[in-house]
């Protein structure tokens, strides 16, 4: 089973994302600021990991970047999960080392999509 860290400050969103990943037979963890996400992509190990850009602490942008600069997490996929819908906020997200990218609402089925292609 698929090992996926969510990285959500909105406990509404996070708890939604995560009880229809394990309904599609995924394993989830959660992590609520970009701190924890480096932590726990360190120390979790896991399979894929979805991040919101706009959290406290340290923001999904920095994060993002500093687990990709980390020998030991740098393999893992990051899809990017965003309410930033303009152009140049997708280009700035991959440009930061995120694989994929996302907007809120996130449409399901076309995230499960990026999640299969990116494991």
């Amino acid at each position: 089973m698929a090992k996926i860290l969510i990285v959500e400050d909105n406990e509404m969103n996070r708890d939604m994302l995560s009880r229809r990943l394990q309904r599609h037979g995924y394993g989830t963890i959660i992590a609520i600021d970009g701190n924890q996400a480096m932590d726990m992509a360190q120390n979790e190990s896991p399979d894929i990991i979805l991040m919101d850009l706009s959290l406290p602490v340290i923001d999904g942008w920095e994060a993002t970047r500093r687990i990709k600069a980390n020998p030991l997490t740098q393999q893992i996929p990051i899809i990017a999960l965003t309410a930033h819908a303009l152009s140049d906020d997708r280009i700035k997200a991959l440009q930061a080392g995120c694989d994929e990218y996302e907007i809120k609402p996130l449409d399901f089925p076309k995230l499960l999509t990026k999640i299969e292609k990116l494991l």
